[in-house]
């Protein structure tokens, strides 16, 4: 058993993602799911299980790069809706989803983890990797 006390833990062993921001305390990345582009998770560095397990300024330095995530999806994408997350139900690591939704896309208006709703294409959608980490450096400049 780790240090942390889990055996295993995705978040602790890999990335997550292709990684477009970080910092000591997080990172984005961007997860890749060709259905929801610039679908993008914000995970802790380090393994804790839930946010009020992280001091209350580190609380509020997350949120800050989740506000500033956000920010830059919307720029870069035009989603009609952003769906946020934390559940880690499955990996108990502090993450939180970021998804841009459309009234197109394939599971609207349902969560994108329910039963598609339709067949739908989101080729026009792709985003780049750099300039979202550029958006999301710009949006942290604001905040």
């Amino acid at each position: 058993m780790g240090e942390s006390g889990f055996d295993e833990c995705e978040l602790c062993e890999s990335p997550g993602g292709e990684v477009v921001w970080e910092s000591d305390l997080c990172r984005v990345v961007l997860v890749g799911e060709p259905d929801y582009p610039g679908f993008c998770r914000v995970i802790l560095q380090r393994h804790l299980r839930e946010m009020t397990d992280l001091p209350k300024p580190e609380r509020l330095q997350l949120m800050n790069v989740l506000f500033a995530v956000e920010t830059a999806i919307r720029s870069l994408c035009q989603p009609d809706k952003i769906n946020l997350a934390s559940l880690g139900n499955m990996t108990p690591h502090v993450h939180w989803h970021l998804i841009p939704r459309w009234r197109d896309d394939r599971h609207f208006p349902l969560p994108v983890w329910a039963m598609p709703q339709r067949v739908t294409s989101a080729q026009h959608r792709q985003i780049n990797g750099r300039q979202l980490g550029d958006e999301i450096i710009a949006a942290l400049r604001t905040t």
